[in-house]
């Protein structure tokens, strides 16, 4: 069996490595093909180029890669024709994913076509949902909510879960990590979470080690950790390098994970890691920058009330979204500062949390393997 997996950025390198586990466990011959990241390269996959060309983020920042992305676009479509798949599984990236799969539909090829993680119609763009089932033949969403958006439009659609409950599960030990990093046992440990896009870390992590300059003021025993993910280790390392802040930057995954586990509270930028500190319940602050331009195309066309997941999900504000001119230093120390005092923010969240796991529990299967499963039958149906 030849499974041809394609993830765009690093949260859906996560959500690919774990269905390549999935699917190996239950076809042990099978040969996996296509684009990913570091964790999907570990599960064997070996990518047709580097993940960083697509891990872009807004109308200004998309423009200038846009020949880039044309370019890999092409390349990947290539590359599907001449391995001959039994199945294209698109993770997440649909701005990208649906130009893949309306390639391979212009040309006939004949191969069964899935995209894996709905794109948000209910926020916005809501047409999207008439047209999907032109391009690809299933659906997997993470939320149960989901399938009513698309199932009316002719889109086969399966809810599997969302993995951030799964890969939670497997997260290692705080304590551990603790050890191994020499923390003192009276430490306070933050967690700086600055984004896995350039555009993301250029413009998060300057505010962010302010905050942290003027959190180590207040608590003595404060000290930093810093996951980084590959594709902005380089900047990272160039934008603490001057500073004098206590900071422990961690690269692997297992790593990574472990420090989440270990931190007593979090800064962060909106996206994947925030549910996944609201499943391990560390308390948490978000903040977010884009463009001018990105921004008013944002407020005009984004029909939510919140763009956190736990705020969300709950349908009231537990995280503080502090975005655009409101992510500042001052800003966030204020509200770090109540959740390290562990004061009515820090047990809103922590009730929120509560809430929030009992929302996402999906039942016995883990969702890799649900998702993995339906493949499975799908092909065996085609």
């Amino acid at each position: 069996m030849k499974v041809y997996l394609i993830a765009g950025e690093p949260s859906g390198d996560t959500l690919g490595a774990r269905l390549m586990q999935a699917f190996a466990d239950r076809c042990p011959d099978v040969e996996f093909y296509g684009v990913g990241g570091e964790c999907m390269t570990q599960e064997g996959l070996k990518s047709l180029f580097d993940i960083s060309d697509l891990a872009v983020m807004g109308f200004a920042e998309v423009v200038p890669s846009i020949p880039q992305v044309l370019k890999r676009i092409r390349q990947t479509v290539d590359d599907i024709i001449r391995v001959r798949p039994d199945v294209v599984i698109t993770i997440d990236s649909w701005s990208f994913s649906a130009r893949i799969h309306k390639a391979l539909r212009r040309k006939k090829v004949g191969i069964l076509q899935v995209h894996y993680v709905a794109p948000q119609v209910w926020a916005w763009k809501k047409k999207r949902a008439r047209t999907m089932y032109k391009y690809i033949d299933h659906l997997l969403t993470l939320f149960p909510y989901e399938p009513k958006y698309f199932t009316p439009y002719k889109l086969p659609t399966t809810f599997v879960g969302h993995p951030v409950i799964e890969n939670c599960a497997s997260w290692g030990s705080g304590a551990d990590f603790r050890k191994k990093f020499n923390f003192d046992e009276d430490d306070q440990i933050v967690a700086i979470l600055p984004g896995s896009r350039k555009t993301e870390v250029s413009r998060l992590l300057p505010v962010f080690l302010k905050v942290a300059q003027k959190l180590k003021a207040k608590y003595p025993n404060m000290r930093f950790v810093l996951p980084a993910v590959h594709t902005v280790k380089d900047l990272i390392l160039k934008l603490t390098a001057s500073s004098d802040l206590p900071i422990q930057i961690v690269n692997s995954p297992d790593d990574r994970h472990s420090a989440l586990m270990a931190a007593d509270a979090a800064l962060a930028a909106s996206g994947t890691v925030a549910l996944e500190l609201a499943i391990v319940n560390v308390p948490h602050v978000i903040g977010y920058k884009v463009s001018a331009l990105t921004a008013w195309l944002v407020k005009h066309f984004l029909k939510i009330q919140f763009v956190n997941l736990t705020n969300i999900l709950l349908g009231r504000e537990v995280i503080p979204e502090l975005l655009q001119e409101k992510c500042n230093d001052a800003n966030i120390v204020y509200y770090m500062d109540e959740i390290l005092k562990k004061g009515a923010l820090y047990e809103r969240q922590i009730e929120g949390f509560a809430k929030l796991r009992a929302l996402m529990e999906v039942g016995e299967q883990m969702p890799s393997v649900q998702a993995a499963e339906t493949v499975l039958n799908l092909i065996s149906e085609k």
